[in-house]
């Protein structure tokens, strides 16, 4: 990975209170109506674009309201309903799995705790994060390609992993960081993006210290 200049600490505060100001209220793009459907879009949204979930998620929940229906659903009935999301063989599988742990462990209920998340199937640190970020408004940061890119684009790291690049900005960051997150993401999505940045409608391009993709692991 490229060296690339690190973002100084006056440079840091400049680039926090920027982006709280500019996406004070923001929250996911996903549509869900309790905990149990942000689990499942989030699961779903993994190298998926939020659109896309978006288009999969009514009939799903529609057919599995809740996860006692999805823990026994037929696994090929599942997979035809998010056949158009990337990765769906494996979703399905996990999904279900998941599903089965909540029905036989928490009683039908998603736990809302990040360490216990962890424990269902297909639900790795960033996925749990994101759902505590977004249902509980933790104070934590969750990295996806959109903040690892723009992370390293601002020199606020250089690592070469998404777990580490998420430990820097909880480090540097240290409040904030559920503000900060969905600001990256959508920052990331619409102006920073991977190709063709719009550098024109940044109001971060003093900061910039590359054009270059990073694409995390």
């Amino acid at each position: 990975m490229a060296k690339i200049k690190k973002a100084t600490k006056k440079e840091i505060e400049e680039i926090k209170k920027r982006f709280i100001e500019r996406y004070s209220g923001a929250v996911t793009e996903l549509k869900y109506k309790n905990l149990y459907e942000l689990v499942v879009a989030v699961a779903l949204s993994a190298q998926c674009t939020d659109k896309r979930v978006n288009l999969i998620t009514p009939a799903f929940f529609e057919k599995f309201p809740s996860p006692k229906e999805l823990a026994t659903a037929d696994l090929e009935e599942i997979k035809e309903l998010i056949r158009t999301c990337s990765f769906f063989n494996n979703k399905a599988k996990n999904l279900k799995k998941m599903a089965q742990r909540v029905v036989e462990v928490y009683n039908s209920e998603i736990p809302l705790d990040e360490k216990e998340l962890i424990t269902l199937a297909g639900i790795g640190q960033k996925t749990a994060n994101v759902v505590m970020i977004e249902y509980k408004g933790s104070n934590l940061m969750a990295v996806d390609t959109h903040v690892f890119r723009v992370a390293h684009r601002l020199g606020l790291s250089d690592d070469e992993r998404a777990i580490k690049t998420e430990e820097t900005l909880t480090k540097k960051f240290k409040d904030n960081l559920q503000t900060l997150h969905q600001a990256m993401v959508l920052f990331g999505r619409y102006i920073c993006t991977a190709k063709n940045p719009k550098c024109d409608e940044c109001f971060l391009t003093e900061f910039c210290k590359t054009k270059e993709s990073f694409k995390a692991r």
